[in-house]
């Protein structure tokens, strides 16, 4: 919205030009969404805690965290909001992608608190049903496919997906473009939502995966740096800079309340959307697989899960002592801030990596 604004009126007020920087307006957007957080955090925290929405945590858990029964949840709108509104006032609203990314904040953050509110309507831990909540995951993220397929990030490169550290080798989907696309935007907002179990956990893991994404977006949009680097060049992509900025204020904001011991609660109000987000960028920039490295800790998080499940359904044997894999450190006596820190700090590993596979190749 300020782009438009300001940038307009540059002709009579030339520092007004400042606003057509792709970092200016990233900067901006970071920190208000980050002042949002602040601002808004005590207030939002004391209307949930007044309004009595207080998580209901699993009994099968953790002993330690029994003690966490009645924290408020759906602190995932706090982040949600900062998002929006700083996006809205930092980003460009013409830009197909922050459209996108902005509208699928909305429905995944919608699908995430009506999970929540049900969760709490009952006093359980279950909320929405499974199906119900991978069938509103889906028919946004088959929107989504559906929109990249007939108008894709870079034409030339339409469903052909480069494979990390390897210069010009790629991957031809060809007809199961569509299908990757709807497994990565659904995968990913899953796999955030199982990681979020531990105090600052998720949100801690979503900042070093949205400021890396951010840079490879800025990367992507950047024709000559595109070129350098031997990635796909992808017009308009820098814009996402600006709402991933705003995605990392907002996470660092929340981190204040939510590190440990936790005065809120994300709930799936948040990480599914924010699970979303990261898998949206990562086709509308034409780095799908790189993904899975930056996201390393969401993924193997969301491969316990599947691992313990379907291991137990054939042999009636556990893998872990828990799943997600968070709990099963903590079942081996490791303090849940401790976990914590080694998750973040095998994040920022992954994130290293991440930039070095640009010059790996």
């Amino acid at each position: 919205m300020l782009y438009h604004i300001f940038y307009g009126l540059s002709s009579y007020f030339t520092p007004f030009n400042v606003f057509q920087y792709i970092t200016f307006r990233a900067g901006g957007a970071v920190l208000t969404s980050l002042v949002i957080c602040f601002l808004a955090g005590p207030f939002l925290i004391k209307k949930l805690r007044n309004m009595k929405v207080g998580q209901t945590v699993r009994s099968d858990g953790p002993s330690t965290h029994h003690s966490k029964n009645g924290t408020p949840t759906m602190g995932g709108l706090l982040i949600l909001i900062s998002i929006t509104v700083s996006a809205l006032l930092w980003a460009r609203l013409d830009n197909r992608f922050i459209i996108w990314l902005v509208s699928g904040t909305l429905w995944l953050g919608f699908i995430g608190f009506w999970d929540d509110y049900i969760k709490l309507k009952r006093k359980d831990s279950n909320g929405l049903s499974a199906k119900g909540k991978l069938f509103g995951q889906t028919l946004f993220a088959a929107s989504f496919a559906a929109y990249m397929s007939f108008f894709p990030a870079n034409p030339d490169y339409h469903t052909v997906v480069n494979i990390p550290f390897l210069k010009n080798v790629f991957i031809d989907f060809s007809f199961f473009y569509f299908v990757f696309v709807m497994l990565i935007v659904v995968g990913s907002s899953n796999a955030v939502n199982l990681t979020d179990g531990l105090d600052g956990l998720a949100a801690g893991c979503i900042v070093i995966a949205a400021f890396t994404l951010a840079l490879f977006a800025y990367f992507a949009g950047h024709f000559q740096i595109a070129g350098y680097l031997k990635i796909v060049s992808v017009p308009g992509a820098g814009e996402i800079t600006v709402f991933l900025l705003a995605v990392v204020g907002a996470g660092l904001g929340f981190l204040w309340y939510n590190s440990h011991p936790a005065e809120v609660f994300m709930g799936d109000t948040g990480s599914l959307f924010l699970g979303g987000v990261l898998g949206m960028t990562a086709v509308s920039i034409k780095q799908e697989l790189i993904l899975a490295l930056i996201g390393g800790v969401f993924v193997v998080e969301a491969l316990s899960v599947l691992i313990q499940v379907s291991v137990y359904k054939r042999t009636k044997k556990r893998v872990f002592k828990m799943a997600p894999l968070h709990h099963h450190f903590e079942m081996l006596g490791l303090s849940e801030t401790k976990v914590t820190i080694r998750f973040w700090i095998i994040a920022i590993m992954l994130s290293i990596l991440s930039f070095a596979s640009l010059k790996l190749r």
